[in-house]
């Protein structure tokens, strides 16, 4: 008997031993499972949305069975997109503005852009109530898809339109607090209520240089001109406490680190300080600046703290503004580079966020172009708050550079627009060389409304060697529309 109990033991342990690795694989198994279970449910509760919403996602399309593309509205309620059925229930997507905001809103046919494709799966969902939903499927009826209410307002993009006219160029409006996009316009457009021939001419061969797709606003990349010196006289400040008594005398031309400087027809603009020298925009002044008072490296960290050769807080496509100079380039980079040629370059959005940080006190927002998702019915599905991305500038650096930008609208290059206007201006012209046979783009970048910031404006006009139409004019306009509107 005791024999038998020791085998049935010794079976025993060996069975434990023969049974270790199906009882691990069993636990293996079961710990799979129940992991695998648990993602599933995170992902329904947490990504399902994101992942349908993907705009590569292809199933998206088969939502058009069962719902009619919702409307994209403007600030003020105004349809900047909308579906239109006819009496044989044809749907044809409808642009009113045509092509006012073609490189915002985007398009639906060939292909989708702008906000057509970044908020398709909101579009193409329906939160009409119960009964409705109800109702229409006895009826064999299409849902309303949701309608998605943007921050562009009609008034100041059609003033931006009209002010630029047959020019190429761009034009930014964003809202100081808040970092709304109130207008963001790009020349030339087009019409998005006929893509069948929009396309046909751009891959055509006349057409295949064609640049009407380039949102310039927000991708095209431009060399900032004297806008830049702005960034130079508040490294300037940084590093020189005493800036007040700074002073230059420009005979209208000079040489530094061997490259020859000229300001604007070589005019002399004799003893100036730091105020005057951004008020003219004096480029021997900044030159000298930048050869002789300031260091290198540290103007890069600048640049950078200012978000040139990074991401910007943007949610849509946009490119990278970039700044070359470093403690490494050759000294003979920095004239030019200073005074905002060179290498730099910067879009007109980027722009528009630097000016709106100084405006906000160093705060800069990140920009908002879409504030909710409404029903059919208007009840709100979803809304966008206002984010900052963050200080990026010294409070008090932004006290001090101010006055000089205020000063440049009653005094210097811009005062011949800004001065006689009946609300304060603060900001910075530009004249940008893009060849070597002197033609240039114009630049205007600045704010209003004094210690209570309201927009900032950017604005890039190209070739305005031959258009005669400057970024000054354009933002006169835009800032006039603005106040009247707000009377």
């Amino acid at each position: 008997m005791q024999q038998f109990l020791e085998r049935e033991k010794e079976r025993t342990r060996k069975n434990k031993i023969k049974n270790q690795p199906i009882v691990f694989m069993t636990y293996v198994m079961v710990l799979t499972f129940m992991a695998l279970f648990g993602y599933i449910i995170y992902f329904m509760f947490n990504d399902a949305d994101k992942v349908v919403a993907d705009s590569q996602n292809k199933r998206q399309d088969s939502f058009d069975e069962f719902i009619v593309r919702g409307e994209i509205l403007s600030r003020d309620g105004d349809q900047l997109a909308y579906t239109d059925i006819d009496d044989e229930g044809h749907e044809t997507r409808v642009y009113p503005y045509k092509g006012l905001f073609a490189h915002t809103v985007g398009y639906n046919n060939y292909g989708r852009a702008g906000l057509e494709l970044e908020y398709n799966f909101e579009l193409m969902r329906s939160h009409v109530n119960v009964m409705e939903k109800v109702s229409n499927d006895i009826s064999d009826d299409k849902n309303p898809g949701d309608k998605v209410v943007t921050t562009y307002s009609c008034e100041l993009t059609q003033a931006a339109a009209q002010a630029l006219g047959d020019a190429k160029g761009a034009v930014v409006v964003m809202d100081v607090d808040t970092g709304d996009l109130l207008t963001v316009y790009s020349s030339p457009t087009f019409d998005p209520n006929d893509m069948e021939k929009v396309w046909a001419d751009v891959h055509s061969e006349e057409g295949s240089s064609s640049t009407i797709f380039l949102n310039r606003a927000t991708q095209g990349l431009y060399a900032p001109g004297s806008t830049f010196k702005v960034i130079t006289a508040m490294e300037y400040i940084r590093e020189h406490p005493d800036y007040e008594n700074y002073t230059h005398t420009c005979n209208g031309s000079d040489i530094f680190n061997s490259v020859k400087i000229r300001c604007s027809n070589s005019n002399a603009h004799g003893t100036l300080d730091l105020k005057g020298s951004l008020a003219r925009s004096c480029n021997t002044s900044f030159a000298n600046i930048g050869v002789n008072e300031i260091k290198v490296d540290k103007l890069r960290s600048l640049t950078e703290q200012l978000l040139f050769n990074g991401k910007l807080p943007l949610d849509t496509d946009y490119s990278k503004s970039s700044f070359k100079l470093s403690s490494e380039s050759n000294y003979s980079e920095i004239p030019q580079t200073v005074i905002g040629q060179g290498d730099t370059l910067i879009t007109p959005i980027h722009n528009a966020l630097i000016m709106q940080a100084i405006a906000n006190g160093g705060v800069m927002m990140k920009p908002r172009y879409v504030t909710e998702i409404r029903s059919d019915n208007d009840t709100v599905i979803k809304s966008f708050g206002t984010k900052t991305y963050g200080s990026v500038l010294d409070a008090d650096l932004t006290k001090q550079i101010i006055p000089l930008l205020e000063e440049v609208c009653k005094t210097g290059t811009a005062s011949e627009v800004m001065s006689t206007k009946p609300y304060p201006v603060a900001g910075k012209t530009g004249t940008a060389e893009y060849d070597n046979n002197g033609n240039c783009n114009s630049w205007f970048v600045g704010f209003s409304g004094g210690d209570s910031p309201d927009i900032v404006v950017s604005v890039i006009v190209e070739d305005y060697t031959n258009n005669h139409i400057s970024g000054t004019s354009v933002a006169s306009q835009i800032f006039d529309r603005y106040y009247d509107m707000n009377k």
